[in-house]
């Protein structure tokens, strides 16, 4: 198995993966995005669903829990999930690293590829995923170059390991407000389905759902004072918070299971569709 960054015009091949396993932190769980009757929710579960119509065996299972950092989804998710034995691995972390002062990109990067490297040696193909581009993000903004090396650091290596990578810094439809959850930090459910069709994509399938691309009809911009109002309300109801538990050294994830530990078929929805 050999995967490919998706570079220009490049397509890289489709593969008909049965055993896919996720690995990460509160992206990867699917905060954001119940799905219907909390059954299938998230861009990673999303993606098993589409996956799933090419693999009549299809087996999937999420290790991604919200809040963890880089060295617990390096380490000791990249653990579990090999035991696992999948042949697909998507492994996206670093964010919540960065979001903390003195974080060092280049350090980051070096771990990451440590474990990518571990999953590429068992035969896995691995897909990964470049960081959103955080302008205009209230306070995550100022993590904008540290999120740039970091980023400048997965295409490499994705190219040394033959990696799939989702570029997300390119999908510019996530620079509108409403693919987020007012916590300003989770994608919403629109946010997650059109990510799970560009992870699709990148992985070499064709989306049917080709909307994903097209932006949302334009809304009127608020009002100094109501965007205040708004600001006021994030900085109190999630913000805070936020700051609260990084003092005390807390996570959101403390003492979270796995949403799915171990691998188990995927229920189709009817909010995903496969290649036509």
């Amino acid at each position: 198995m050999t995967g490919t960054t998706r570079t220009g015009s490049i397509r890289p091949e489709a593969h008909p993966w049965s055993r896919y396993v996720a690995l990460g932190d509160s992206m990867t769980e699917g905060l954001g995005d119940p799905g219907p009757d909390g059954a299938l929710g998230g861009w990673a579960d999303r993606l098993a669903a589409l996956l799933s119509a090419h693999s009549p065996d299809f087996a999937y299972g999420n290790l991604a829990v919200r809040g963890r950092r880089l060295d617990d989804i390096a380490g000791r998710q990249v653990d579990l999930g090999l035991e696992l034995e999948p042949d697909l691995v998507s492994i996206i972390g670093g964010g919540n690293d960065i979001l903390r002062p003195g974080a060092d990109p280049d350090a980051l990067a070096a771990e990451l590829e440590d474990a990518v490297a571990r999953i590429r040696a068992t035969g896995a193909d691995v897909l990964m995923a470049t960081p959103t581009d955080p302008a205009g993000a209230p306070v995550v903004e100022r993590t904008r170059p540290k999120v740039a090396v970091y980023l400048a650091h997965l295409w490499s290596i994705a190219d040394r390991q033959g990696a799939y990578l989702l570029n997300q810094w390119s999908l510019t439809f996530l620079k509108d407000w409403r693919m987020w959850e007012p916590d300003r930090i989770h994608m919403s459910a629109e946010g997650h389905r059109r990510v799970a069709l560009a992870a699709y994509e990148t992985l070499g399938h064709t989306a049917a759902e080709a909307n994903w691309r097209i932006p949302l009809p334009p809304q009127p911009r608020p009002g100094r004072i109501e965007a205040l109002r708004e600001n006021a309300v994030w900085a109190k109801e999630y913000a805070a918070p936020w700051v609260g538990r990084r003092l005390r050294g807390r996570s959101s994830g403390d003492n979270l299971p796995p949403k799915r530990p171990d691998l188990g078929p995927v229920q189709p929805t009817g909010r995903t569709h496969q290649d036509p």
